[in-house]
């Protein structure tokens, strides 16, 4: 199988999470054919258009072999387009991973944890990506706090990856795409 470099084509359908219910943000899930042409099944940090309007992103892990995109509403209202319309993306896998969003909790977490800060600090924003895709993952609160606690054990004794985290989410039941209204 070829993995992309060029430019990846191809259309999908704007959708509305069905959670949270006043979600401001929607989705596409990108079909298994232009998939299959991105580097990973894992995120993936894409430039690209929609309908013709410029973003950078990670394409999301939908658990089944494909992906998924949050569409903010900045990048939707640039593109003139609304949930329920068909929209023509272009994507290209970039090389590179957009600084990740960090968690609240996480980031006060680590605030109290130097020697974990520090390796925080130090790794790559992909493998940021992982630490919060897997603590996120967490369907229970209860466990989304021992993650963060095990994290930051885990950073302060060096480690710079999750283990045994699956980037796909095609092993396990922690990614997957938002369901559609």
């Amino acid at each position: 199988m070829s993995k992309a470099t060029s430019p990846v084509r191809f259309k999908a359908k704007l959708l509305r999470p069905a959670k949270p219910a006043n979600a401001a943000w929607t989705f596409l899930l990108v079909p298994k054919a232009a998939s299959a042409k991105l580097p990973s099944r894992g995120q993936v940090g894409v430039e690209g258009t929609l309908e013709g309007a410029s973003f950078s992103a990670v394409l999301e892990p939908d658990g089944q072999g494909s992906h998924w995109l949050k569409v903010d509403n900045k990048l939707r209202e640039a593109a003139a387009v609304d949930a329920g319309d068909t929209v023509a993306l272009e994507v290209t896998p970039s090389g590179t991973m957009p600084e990740p969003t960090v968690p609240a909790e996480l980031r006060k977490a680590l605030a109290a944890a130097p020697e974990a800060n520090a390796v925080w600090a130090d790794i790559t924003p992909a493998a940021r990506h992982d630490w919060i895709a897997w603590i996120t993952s967490a369907k229970r609160e209860d466990t989304r706090t021992r993650r963060i606690a095990n994290a930051c054990d885990m950073l302060a004794t060096g480690k710079r990856r999750v283990c045994c985290f699956d980037r796909s989410g095609m092993y396990g039941k922690g990614l997957s795409a938002p369901e559609a209204m």
